[in-house]
């Protein structure tokens, strides 16, 4: 699939079993990949990662399949029952949502990582403040599974009060972002990249589209 192109639709399902990391049911969305870093330059083969996303009655579901060239960089000690802060300073998969498309620069923030951790945000971004609700709870949960050379990383986003089931054909303004390496070496991928002078995937007019079908 053309990375470049700037929506992804996202089908509908009956279900899909989040901690089944295989279930056919993925198949029904097509690959989105994710192969520049946020400078639009790109990544090497082995960073590279792609996205399947889903719909049910129940939640939004985005299942990352990456490609792991390199050590994992994770928590020696992960713990799931709560979110992890500075999570997004390891390895780690990213969806920003933006459900209302006329105020893109209201979004959530969600991130897991390959040990299952996982964080939740609410951002309000402005001109020259960032505004972020940490105590902002989706009711997300994740699951993941890291092999030699791959990850794969599955996060699941129930509706709420916060994040409205959409109708079909309703579209949403979104990004997706990988994390991966150490030091000097670290990669920022984007979807959609920011083009910022810095890694920043804080960009919400660089955020593409995701169209419910």
């Amino acid at each position: 699939m053309n990375e470049l192109r700037a929506e992804i639709e996202v089908p509908w399902t009956a279900g899909v079993r989040v901690g089944d990391l295989r279930d056919p049911e993925w198949e029904r969305a097509n690959p989105v990949a994710i192969t520049r870093y946020w400078s639009g330059e790109p990544a090497p083969p082995r960073r590279h990662a792609e996205a399947r996303i889903l719909w049910s009655n129940e939640a939004l579901c985005v299942r990352f399949t990456c490609r792991q060239g390199e050590p994992l960089v994770v928590s020696p000690n992960p713990q799931t029952q709560k979110k992890t802060i500075g999570l997004w300073d390891r390895d780690v998969c990213e969806i920003y949502l933006a459900p209302d498309p006329n105020r893109p620069e209201r979004y959530f923030e969600l991130e897991a990582a390959p040990t299952g951790e996982w964080l939740d945000l609410a951002i309000h971004h402005q001109a020259e403040l960032r505004e972020t609700d940490w105590k902002f709870e989706s009711g997300m949960t994740a699951a993941a599974r890291a092999e030699e050379d791959s990850v794969v990383i599955v996060i699941r986003i129930p509706w709420s009060d916060s994040i409205k089931k959409p109708e079909n054909g309703e579209r949403w303004r979104a990004n997706l972002f990988r994390c991966v390496g150490a030091g000097e070496n670290r990669g920022y991928l984007a979807w959609q990249p920011t083009r910022t002078a810095g890694p920043n995937f804080h960009v919400p007019q660089a955020f593409g589209w995701l169209f419910f079908i």
